[in-house]
């Protein structure tokens, strides 16, 4: 089963869906639904279209550059089958995938750390800002303790006062 990549969104293409467009020139264009044949004939830019691999890869937001791409890679080159290599073939397959993920999800924290970091500035600057408002646990506990010791105290004082 061959499974073709949409021009437009780069998503792959299952046997049996899609809209193939052929030039004049003889150049052929796969579409994997209606969606991305009409941006297509707007003459959109796949790299400005938000929804798009091309926008998330040239914004950064998606691995781009891994040597587990190479893979992929399409070959017209026709193999003698061989039942050792192909069992070879699908548990590496099985373990690129593996690899594939955890460099992914490597990719996406180290972005997500940067944004982190901006948020704790963010706060960190509005606690300066407002650092009147906020009283420490300690301080409201020394307030109301030497509430409590000024109250027997000053009673103690005006007794005093009071004998005399």
């Amino acid at each position: 089963m061959r499974l073709e990549t949409c021009w437009f969104c780069s998503s792959n293409i299952y046997p049996g869906r899609g809209v193939m467009f052929a030039r004049n020139d003889g150049t052929v264009f796969r579409f994997c639904r209606s969606k991305c044949h009409n941006n297509f004939k707007m003459k959109r830019n796949p790299r400005k279209v938000k929804w798009t691999k091309a926008y998330r890869a040239a914004k950064g937001k998606d691995l781009t550059n891994d040597t587990t791409f190479e893979l992929e890679r399409k070959r017209n080159r026709p193999e003698r089958y061989n039942r050792d290599v192909m069992q070879k073939t699908l548990k590496a397959m099985e373990r690129i995938t593996d690899i594939r993920n955890q460099r992914e999800s490597r990719f996406i924290a180290n972005r997500l750390k940067e944004r982190k970091r901006q948020e704790r500035k963010l706060a960190r600057k509005q606690l300066d800002q407002e650092i009147h408002l906020v009283q420490s646990p300690a301080a409201a506990i020394a307030s109301t303790s030497k509430e409590k010791l000024k109250t027997p105290v000053e009673k103690v004082r005006g007794r005093q006062k009071m004998q005399e």
